[in-house]
């Protein structure tokens, strides 16, 4: 399983930004897609999770603010960010688990500066 992200950048504070990763390599029945982040001197953490069938976890530090959404016939999910805020500067990382097994992507850095 591969992951390929893309999406990340430079946005001040108050901005908007959206991620997007594509997943290949296998066929992923019933998984759960999501997005992790590590900001510098921090575990990584969850951002989102979306299942196969649509429901979403959010951390209580983006609700509201971002959204998580999957193709499913594109194998994507994506992130979008809005009233992005400094502490939301980190490197991002795109997941999916299939059968418990997690594949990761690599990172995209999101910084969230003025």
């Amino acid at each position: 399983v591969q992951l390929q992200a893309s999406g990340g950048g430079l946005v001040q504070p108050g901005g908007s930004l959206g991620l997007s990763c594509e997943a290949s390599g296998s066929r992923f029945g019933v998984n759960v897609m999501g997005w992790y982040r590590q900001a510098p001197g921090k575990q990584r953490g969850l951002v989102a999770n979306i299942y196969s069938d649509g429901n979403v976890i959010y951390a209580d530090s983006v609700k509201g603010r971002f959204t998580i959404s999957r193709d499913n016939a594109k194998n994507m999910v994506y992130l979008q960010m809005n009233s992005l805020e400094p502490e939301d500067t980190a490197v991002y990382y795109c997941n999916i688990r299939i059968s418990g097994v997690d594949y990761w992507g690599k990172g995209t850095l999101v910084t969230v500066s003025s």
